[in-house]
């Protein structure tokens, strides 16, 4: 519902009922991320079960691979559910995607190894993998324009922010729960059984996700167009057709983001751990505390950018990294305290990214092809740059390359100066 107030600027308040729906997406998108995350929380201990285990190695590199192939059916899934979400709505379309991740999570979770089916194990993990990929592109796009769809006008970028919060709150879980059964349980029990109450937990919570989301009203946005009878039959088709430019512009926003996250959560705990000779586990708990103040600040984040606007927000994080890049590759020294205060700053430019991603792409497009306009350009972008980030900063490494690895940074950034300095401002834009 997006009403403007009786002097004509836009409404800032949020009715119980938008205040519902908005928890609503953002803890049913959370668990769709607990599912997703655990995979890679316990591809090490599980990936003897799935492949041959004579090679530990290898069949952990095997594991990895299915990882990536989840990876690849994320813009697949854009497109595919982005378009169900446009034809059917924005409440069917989270129903099916959570459904979708929950019951692979089973099915990981029941799944018989290889000592006991032989190639099917692997088979039956590969396919539950791409089910995961498939739900997981389409769960941007359609619970993006669920929470932009749901909120008040003048709090879109806070409700959207609630998008990446919950996609780190999911995460977290996940960890947490790793911490919690490696903590219990040995290694043999571990390995032989207790990986399987993550996955089991995971389609647990996604059945609570599941009732989450049956349980809300589809968005007001949907229903008119729904009533007014302006669905397409196609919206894929539609939005390339008759928004390209608002497609490319999802794609270039989402560029330098998804990029520059990926280094600094994926990648910056091992090139310190390498290049300063940090503790790994040091390396890892400044990351998470800094994960954690970057989710903190996410909403504030968003509540600033419906006051000052997406371009400044935005444009502020990419400036951000251009001043940094070089300082944060160079003044690491393998302290603790260096890396964290590093972490944090990186985070704190990042807000301005995810807290706004979210509202800007739903505010490009009309909504009968919103979801699609959201989320095959963002799987896309997020596949080819984020996807290639940590490969592309450990090759660097690995070749000689570290000390440029800061150039690998600015240049992203400056993409991002580019993209957010020349597109439009969408504060304060009637969604129609």
């Amino acid at each position: 519902m997006n009403v403007q107030t009786a002097a004509g600027a836009p409404a800032t308040r949020l009715t119980p009922a938008q205040r519902r729906a908005i928890v609503a997406g953002a803890i049913g998108n959370t668990v769709e991320w607990v599912d997703w995350a655990i995979y890679t929380t316990f591809a090490s201990v599980f990936s003897r079960q799935f492949f041959p285990s004579g090679n530990p190695t290898a069949s952990l590199l095997s594991t990895l691979v299915v990882f990536a192939v989840g990876f690849l059916m994320r813009p697949i899934g854009g497109a595919i559910l982005g378009a169900y979400g446009d034809r059917h709505g924005r409440k069917k379309g989270m129903t099916l995607t959570i459904t979708l991740m929950a019951a692979a999570s089973f099915v990981i979770a029941i799944c018989p190894g290889y000592d006991t089916i032989g190639i099917a194990a692997p088979v039956v993990l590969v396919l539950a993998r791409l089910v995961q990929g498939f739900s997981a592109g389409g769960e941007f796009g359609t619970s993006s324009a669920f929470l932009i769809e749901s909120a008040a006008s003048g709090r879109r970028a806070f409700a959207g922010s609630w998008q990446q919060v919950s996609v780190g709150g999911g995460v977290l879980i996940a960890s947490a729960l790793g911490t919690v059964l490696t903590s219990f349980l040995d290694d043999a029990a571990l390995s032989g059984w207790g990986w399987r109450i993550a996955f089991a937990v995971g389609g647990l919570l996604g059945l609570i996700g599941l009732w989450l989301r049956v349980s809300v009203p589809e968005t007001e946005a949907f229903a008119k167009v729904e009533a007014s009878g302006r669905t397409r039959a196609n919206p894929l088709t539609a939005m390339f057709r008759e928004h390209p430019r608002a497609a490319l512009r999802v794609a270039g926003v989402t560029i330098a983001g998804t990029l520059l996250y990926y280094i600094w959560v994926s990648y910056m705990p091992t090139y310190a751990h390498v290049d300063t000779g940090i503790p790994l586990n040091e390396a890892l708990l400044a990351n998470t505390i800094a994960v954690v103040v970057f989710l903190i600040l996410l909403p504030f984040g968003g509540l600033l950018s419906d006051r000052i606007g997406r371009k400044p927000t935005m444009t502020a994080f990419a400036l951000g990294f251009l001043v940094i890049a070089w300082p944060a590759f160079h003044f690491l020294d393998g302290g603790f305290g260096a890396l964290l205060v590093i972490e944090i700053i990186g985070m704190v430019f990042l807000v301005g990214y995810s807290a706004n991603c979210a509202a800007i792409m739903a505010e490009q497009f009309p909504a009968e092809v919103r979801t699609t306009g959201i989320g095959l350009p963002y799987a896309l972008s997020v596949a080819i740059f984020g996807g290639t980030a940590p490969y592309v900063t450990t090759w660097l490494s690995s070749n000689g390359y570290r000390d440029q690895v800061w150039l690998y940074v600015v240049a992203a950034a400056l993409v991002g100066v580019i993209v957010y300095t020349t597109m439009p401002e969408t504060k304060g834009k009637e969604l129609t």
